[in-house]
């Protein structure tokens, strides 16, 4: 299985482009709520944390939007970024490891409205399977392969301790599933074609400690 590093070459677009047109998303989305036909560069900018200068490039990367002087039509970016992103379609997604932090995931009511529903829970803690976890069933991870390909998971979220995290990224891997979001606090290594993103916390809050020492 070939690997690579943390490090290793990212995908055509930067993930903080990605970020912010998650961004520009989100307040799109407040804006057709409120009824609004049109919105700014300004306007998305102040959401992005960024310009408007920075908004018009990253939507450039995906084509032509908007008109000089009128902004952009809000119907019409919705529709664009939720192809763009990937969520104008529901995904199946696996979660392992039914501890707090996988019972506060399992419970993230914003990952259901925005199509991403959890299709299956797994752990190696015999009193946690069988239960009941909103929808669904905590199920052995020794079934992991076979319930994997049994649902059609097509994201697989791993929240499970340091030294376990690895193999069970291997076994998703090869079952074949191409995106993993990683909470545990290891960086895994997967192959070139599978999408990982390592979120770990302590790191997050350490950035957050280096910004208060240094004001």
């Amino acid at each position: 299985m070939k690997h690579h590093s943390p490090e290793a070459e990212g995908p055509r677009f930067p993930d903080s482009t990605i970020r912010r047109l998650s961004l520009y998303l989100r307040f799109l989305q407040e804006a057709d709520r409120t009824g609004a036909e049109t919105i700014s560069s300004s306007d998305l900018a102040t959401r992005g944390g960024t310009t408007s200068a920075q908004v018009r490039k990253d939507l450039s990367l995906f084509g032509s939007f908007g008109k000089r002087g009128l902004g952009y039509s809000v119907p019409e970016l919705l529709r664009e970024l939720h192809q763009i992103l990937g969520v104008d379609r529901p995904w199946r997604v696996g979660l392992i490891g039914a501890g707090k932090l996988g019972s506060a995931l399992s419970s993230y009511e914003d990952f259901r409205r925005r199509g991403f529903e959890i299709r299956a829970v797994f752990d190696s803690d015999p009193q946690k399977i069988g239960k009941r976890w909103g929808e669904v069933h905590v199920i052995a991870d020794a079934d992991l392969e076979k319930v994997l390909e049994r649902e059609s998971i097509e994201i697989v979220m791993i929240a499970v301790p340091a030294g376990a995290a690895q193999a069970l990224a291997d076994r998703v891997v090869a079952s074949g599933v191409h995106a993993i979001l990683n909470f545990a606090p290891i960086r895994l290594r997967t192959p070139d074609d599978v999408a990982l993103r390592n979120v770990d916390m302590a790191v997050e809050m350490e950035g957050l400690s280096f910004a208060l020492t240094n004001r």
